[in-house]
């Protein structure tokens, strides 16, 4: 394990000295490249650093512990000793999963969609909840949180939502997401106090930059048209909403949150670079998942990923076999604890794959 580590205080020390050079700094690519790479490798050294001083103070214990002299240099290289030993196996486990290669996608922003499923009005519902749920989530995150496209349903929530979340790590962890969501309830809409199952699926992907995919504007087919929806007269009755057809793939993105139709054409365009790079990337995901035996990111949009039982306050996660009966926390955006679980349990698969690199 050291020899790992010296080679990441290597790089790091590299890396280093790369950011501050003037060629790399006015190239933008490698730049933000660079700096990802540096923020990663700093959290490997400081904890290099700990095991380093962890090992050079159990040396010193045992070396005190084994002259014998002072009964109170003893009692306290013994503390020590114990403190340390309980200290090493925790910090090796944290050191292992560092060092396990982060996909580079990781790091980047999302695009999420919300698609109303089975269950008519009630799945349209259920995804405006999952959209609030996710909203609270975000918030608590200290992520930004910018729709842009949406169709409401008829009795509330959406038929479909689109919204793009900027913070650090957000595609990382809003990754596990996707999938689909089912809710076991008695509807609004229900007179005679049945419970109906309906269902939402959750598309997430990462948001590309302009240098991740190049899309040529002679293959998009550019409309406009007037926004729908709430927003006031510039909104309903200028050609501000745009449309772009992406000709040799058919994929669609579409923006009309802005009054601007420049800024709509900006989140559109960001869109569908996010989808085409979700293309690509999602075959990738489904080849490394097979390869783990993965069931928490297969890539898969028509897994049943997760139950919410309204009746029993209970929330299940199917990939992992997780159930919590803390609904009503969840829903209003406490996450969290689930998708540690499955991030565990990802890293888990993937330290087992990397264990004769470690």
């Amino acid at each position: 394990m050291l020899e790992k580590l010296q080679i990441v205080k290597q790089r790091f020390d590299e890396v280093s000295d790369l950011i501050i050079q003037p060629d790399i700094m006015t190239d933008q690519k490698r730049y933000i490249a660079l700096n990802k790479e540096y923020k990663d490798l700093k959290v490997l050294v400081e904890k290099r650093e700990e095991y380093m001083t962890l090992m050079a103070n159990l040396t010193e214990a045992e070396e005190i512990i084994s002259e014998g002299g002072d009964p109170e240099m003893v009692d306290m290289a013994k503390m020590q000793y114990e403190e340390v030993k309980a200290r090493i196996p925790k910090l090796e486990d944290e050191i292992k999963f560092l060092l396990i290669p982060r996909d580079p996608e990781d790091t980047k922003n999302a695009v999420v969609e919300l698609r109303a499923g089975t269950g008519g009005d009630e799945a349209s519902i259920f995804a405006g909840d999952l959209f609030r749920m996710y909203s609270k989530y975000c918030e608590s995150k200290g992520w930004k949180v910018d729709v842009v496209d949406f169709s409401e349903g008829t009795n509330g929530g959406f038929k479909e939502i689109q919204f793009e979340v900027s913070g650090e790590d957000v595609y990382g962890t809003l990754k596990f997401e996707a999938g689909v969501h089912r809710v076991q309830r008695v509807p609004q809409t229900e007179t005679q106090g049945r419970v109906h199952t309906s269902a939402a699926t959750v598309m997430v992907f990462p948001e590309a930059e302009e240098f991740d995919v190049e899309v040529n504007p002679k293959d998009v087919r550019i409309d406009f048209f007037c926004s729908s929806g709430p927003g006031g007269q510039s909104v309903n009755t200028t050609y501000s909403a745009v449309r772009l057809t992406h000709i040799p793939t058919g994929l669609v993105a579409q923006c009309q949150d802005q009054k601007s139709q420049h800024k709509n054409k900006e989140k559109a365009f960001r869109v569908l670079r996010s989808r085409l790079y979700e293309m690509e990337l999602a075959k990738k995901n489904a080849e490394d998942a097979a390869k783990r035996g993965s069931m928490v990111t297969s890539g898969d949009r028509s897994a049943k990923i997760r139950t919410y039982n309204y009746s029993q306050g209970r929330v299940t996660d199917h990939r992992i076999g997780l159930t919590l009966y803390d609904l009503s926390n969840i829903v209003n955006g406490d996450i969290q604890r689930i998708i540690d679980e499955l991030q565990l349990a990802e890293n888990t698969e993937k330290l087992k794959a990397n264990n004769d690199m470690i």
